[in-house]
């Protein structure tokens, strides 16, 4: 299985075919590691922002009024120190996840290449299922907005208000349509939706400014209450601090920011190891982004607060979810307040749309290369049909309202900036940057004190998110068990010494003799060979190769072999080879052989020590028990035809 062959669909039902279906067409269309983007998918930076802009301006719609919910009169202090932690937290943060992850893989990759083994995919679990949870509650708390402006719109028919949950359905029904029929990028759709809508932004809340310039006794009340209710200034300072953890959704879009920096256009010298370019015009695209989001924070939280009636942003209060709405249609009009509803709700409906390309992306590229999910998750129909249930599900449970999913959303959000900070704080470590490792460290405190103090204050985003991890792990528990035996190499490549040993065979019949090597002199050698020709009676040591395969990460599913010949004491023939798994090397090694040399090779083993189940179980922990069955229980499902298929002998 190679990591990027398509899915190839066994059976005859035209459902199943259309399913799994990943041929030229639909890779075209859809997003992922496994589709082929056309060549004209570089973008420059600035037009990319606006693809992950969906995501990042969009929290606009719906963030001011969260924060003054939150915060109440302390909604500017507080999102004065979101804007602080984001330029100067999040922003350098993900500045240096470009430079260290710059293929669109983000923090999660960089985590990967720090920790191995069985710990580091666990870890990759438990952030996957953290990411799922961003991502989803995206997807709902998005459609769930959207709906927020529909029923709000005074043109939209009385009859048709009251019906959040299902209306928002439909929003995220037709979001997995799209996805279903086939979703390009679409960045030209993405500048468009980003450009008017924060064209009306600016003229909602530069309408706003005015009105508070030109109405001091309204700055005067919001003054008063402040002081009144917090008169002291270190105290307010206090009290937003606490606050902030609370207004975490402005901090989104920094992980699709990077996860989108395959789309950037780099320059003309770049190269796959070094993609100067390309990282020049993500780190451009992030600043921009951040620096954007906090001029409308800012502004908005200040307008929003001292303009709007502190119970209209109470749930079911006009306000709730959509202040700047409210602003629009009491300011500007019915009718470019309208103007302003359609705009929000085509960017928060496209929000979704991003977060379901980030999963595509995401869970293709990690899960099925770990043997941690079933063959068919490399495909996107399943995939969409899957993440728009547990959706449909999300959106019931909470009742398609925008304040019960943002603890969740905050959550998915920190735990991500958290893991980020982590990074790229171990990163310069490694490096023996002390500076920097100072402060990204500081930065990873913060952002471990703001995702814990969410979690208290919000505990069912962390059960959502425990929801998804405890799914994620049990699926791929299962999926490990059941692909077991499969073939887990992606390539075979034999260096020129191993190649000449197997074509000079290639005429007489060929035996492989697994070795396990300690001390590689000659006696070894001689007495392994004895004890061999001895346990399976054949006449010569004649053509016989010793077979040598060196555990590397057991965690590893898929891998590809360099095998390497040499001559151990000038006498005896070797193939070396290093892979996560032992059986699985040797069933690769064979097949190779044999397509090569059109003969049937012959491997002999030592029947391993100890019980079946024990052998077995250390198989699937680390790749080296129960060698003799196993090999050959992966040929068997390889290659059916016993004809064709390599010998196996166990002594």
């Amino acid at each position: 299985m190679t990591g990027d062959a398509p899915v190839k669909v066994r059976g005859t039902g035209r459902l199943r075919g259309w399913l799994l279906d990943a041929g030229s067409d639909q890779a075209l269309r859809h997003p992922g590691p496994h589709g082929r983007p056309p060549e004209h998918r570089h973008h420059p930076w600035w037009k990319v922002m606006c693809l992950t802009g969906v995501d990042y301006f969009s929290t606009l719609g719906y963030q001011p009024g969260i924060a003054a919910l939150a915060a109440g009169a302390l909604s500017p202090v507080a999102t004065l120190v979101l804007v602080l932690v984001t330029l100067l937290g999040a922003l350098p943060v993900y500045r240096r996840v470009a430079v260290e992850s710059p293929h669109g893989e983000g923090s999660i990759a960089m985590l990967v290449r720090l920790l191995s083994y069985w710990p580091g995919k666990l870890l990759v679990l438990v952030l996957l299922g953290f990411a799922a949870t961003d991502f989803i509650i995206t997807i709902t708390l998005s459609a769930a907005d959207a709906t927020a402006h529909i029923d709000e719109n005074p043109f939209w028919p009385s009859g048709l208000k009251g019906h959040e949950v299902l209306l928002t359905l439909l929003l995220v029904a037709l979001l997995g349509a799209v996805f279903l029929k086939g979703f390009s990028e679409a960045v030209g759709i993405a500048v468009v939706l980003v450009a008017v809508y924060l064209s009306l932004n600016a003229v909602v809340v530069a309408d706003a400014l005015w009105r508070v310039v030109t109405h001091p006794s309204a700055v005067g009340d919001w003054t008063t209450m402040l002081t009144t209710r917090h008169g002291d200034p270190w105290l307010v300072v206090g009290l937003s601090l606490l606050v902030f953890p609370k207004l975490a959704l402005g901090l989104s879009g920094f992980e699709t920011g990077v996860a989108v920096m395959p789309t950037v256009r780099g320059d003309p010298t770049d190269s796959e190891a070094r993609p100067l370019g390309r990282i020049r015009g993500a780190r451009r695209l992030l600043t921009t982004a951040a620096v954007i989001m906090s001029v409308f924070l800012i502004t908005s939280s200040v307008t929003t607060t001292v303009l709007i009636p502190p119970e209209a942003f109470q749930p079911g209060g006009s306000a709730n979810g959509r202040a700047l709405a409210y602003l629009a249609h009491a300011h500007l009009g019915e009718v470019f307040g309208t103007a302003y509803d359609l705009s929000t709700i085509g960017i928060l409906w496209f929000a979704g749309a991003s977060a379901m390309a980030g999963l595509l992306n995401l869970v293709p590229r990690y899960l099925p290369r770990y043997g941690m999910a079933p063959a068919w998750a490399r495909a996107v129909r399943p995939l969409v049909l899957v993440f728009t249930a547990v959706a449909f599900l999300i959106t019931v449970v909470f009742e398609a309202s925008v304040d019960a999913q943002g603890g969740a959303y905050a959550t998915g959000v920190l735990v991500l900036i958290t893991s980020a900070a982590t990074a790229v704080t171990l990163a310069a470590l490694r490096q023996r940057q002390r500076g920097r490792t100072i402060a990204f460290g500081v930065i990873a405190v913060i952002f471990v004190y703001t995702t814990v103090a969410n979690v208290v204050e919000r505990p069912s985003g962390v059960k959502i998110a425990g929801c998804f991890i405890g799914g994620i792990i049990l699926v791929s528990v299962l999926s490990r068990l059941m692909r077991a035996y499969e073939l887990r190499v992606d390539h075979v490549e034999l260096d020129p010494a191993a190649t000449r040993m197997i074509d000079e065979r290639a005429g007489r019949r060929i035996r492989l003799i697994a070795h396990e090597p300690d001390g590689r002199d000659e006696a070894e050698y001689r007495a392994k060979l004895a004890q061999t020709m001895a346990d399976n009676d054949f006449p010569d040591d004649s053509d016989v190769i010793f077979v040598e395969v060196e555990v590397t990460d057991p965690s590893d599913f898929e891998t590809e072999l360099l095998v390497r010949g040499s001559v151990a004491d000038g006498r005896f023939p070797v193939l070396s080879l290093a892979s996560s798994s032992v059986p699985t090397a040797l069933a690769a090694l064979l097949l190779e052989i044999r397509d090569r040399s059109r003969r049937r090779p012959h491997i002999y083993f030592e029947w391993s020590e100890g019980g079946p189940a024990r052998n077995v179980l250390r198989y699937l922990a680390f790749g080296d028990g129960a060698i003799a069955s196993v090999t050959r229980e992966i040929l068997r499902r390889q290659e059916p035809d016993p004809h064709r298929r390599p010998h196996v002998h166990a002594g």
